[in-house]
């Protein structure tokens, strides 16, 4: 029973990194249609930029402020990116996918040319390096923080999109982006600020996978994003919802299949896309495309 509750923690604290992940994509791709291959970069700069203040700001703030430094850094790269990169290359998807790629790439290159290419210790709150004891397991404290943490932003994320003006216009830009524009709303800026949303959260992934793994390096957003992309698949091209499903969905199962044998998780994850893709191409909670 013990070993059931352990998987299972562990498995949502991972499910909640990957939430962090996929939900700003899936909202980047279900409003603006951008696949958008540079967000792992956006995680890697939330990483480095709370490293960064966690050693070098004023003493007395705490984790949460370098925390916050970091999220505050991954949403104005964000920011710029849609600005500069990505709004004069809408509807043009090669572009995009080249620009994203490419920026990608620079943005690993630059992390390594600033810091090294060698993993960094990074600064974690001693009380998530300790154990609670549940049912008779001893769990990592700092599993409940990457759930809290997924729970919170999920939580804002639906209260923005079904309570808010600009919840109302990217919900609809989802659903229908031509009779957005009709009406005369300007969506430019519900991108921008999709972006942006996108950005602090995969940031706040990249500080948070800090925590949970106790180091980071220029090349650990990589392999968040791929599974990143994967959760977004799942659970649907531009459902939130649907994210934290697929994401509960390939948390488990990874954690359990590797409890039984070491790497197989990921072999499982790739297959239940492919059944996803086969079965259900538009994801659990997606829509069937109709002519």
């Amino acid at each position: 029973m013990s070993t059931v509750v352990l998987l299972t923690l562990t498995g949502l604290g991972l499910a909640a990194l990957y939430f962090l992940v996929a939900s700003g994509l899936a909202l980047v791709f279900g409003l603006a249609d951008v696949l958008n291959f540079a967000h792992g970069l956006f995680l890697s700069v939330g990483a480095y930029g709370t490293w960064w203040a966690a050693g070098h700001l004023p003493g007395g703030w705490g984790f949460a402020l370098a925390v916050a430094f970091g999220v505050a850094c991954g949403t104005v790269v964000a920011t710029l990116v849609e600005l500069v990169l990505i709004r004069p290359l809408y509807r043009r998807t090669i572009e995009q996918v080249l620009v994203t790629v490419g920026l990608s790439l620079a943005g690993v290159a630059l992390l390594q040319a600033s810091w090294g290419s060698d993993p960094r210790p990074f600064p974690r709150p001693r009380w998530t390096q300790t154990l609670t004891s549940i049912a008779g397991a001893r769990v990592p404290n700092d599993r409940f923080l990457l759930i809290g943490a997924a729970a919170v932003v999920l939580a804002a994320m639906l209260a923005v999109l079904k309570y808010t003006r600009i919840g109302l216009v990217i919900r609809a830009g989802v659903e229908d982006r031509s009779m957005v524009t009709a009406l005369g709303i300007d969506v430019r800026r519900a991108f921008t600020l999709v972006f942006a949303i996108g950005g602090a959260a995969a940031a706040l992934a990249g500080a948070l996978y800090g925590v949970y793994a106790g180091s980071i390096s220029p090349t650990g957003g990589s392999s968040l994003l791929i599974f990143g992309f994967i959760v977004v698949v799942i659970g649907g091209m531009g459902s939130v919802t649907g994210a934290a499903y697929a994401a509960v969905a390939v948390g488990l199962l990874q954690q359990f299949v590797n409890y039984t044998s070491s790497g197989l998780g990921d072999i499982c994850v790739v297959a239940l896309l492919a059944v996803v893709l086969l079965v259900r191409p538009q994801g659990i909670t997606g829509k069937v495309a109709t002519s």
